[in-house]
């Protein structure tokens, strides 16, 4: 959600070519962390490997959005690290 909220917010900027970068990562990490909670609950084979992912996606979105000012990539960038802890929680 906090990824979601980002790439929204990040699009409503004045200038919103140099968040290029922080909006395809709060997407593509959007999308994997949705497939990676619909993989836990199902108890997917390859829930793991789909952890996995979802911690790399989720560490690089929180390391983009940690180098913008503005609140919701902080915001986002916290989520973003939260979730990357717990993935690879999930992932072992």
């Amino acid at each position: 959600m906090a990824c979601l909220q980002c790439a929204t917010a990040c699009l409503q900027e004045a200038d919103p070519k140099p968040m290029a970068r922080c909006i395809a990562l709060d997407t593509e990490c959007a999308d994997i962390c949705q497939h990676a909670v619909a993989s836990i609950a199902r108890g997917d084979e390859h829930m793991q490997g789909i952890c996995a992912l979802c911690a790399r996606v989720c560490s690089r979105c929180a390391a983009e959005c940690g180098i913008h000012d503005m609140d919701h990539c902080k915001r986002c960038a916290e989520a973003c690290k939260r979730c990357a802890e717990t993935c690879i929680a999930m992932a072992h």
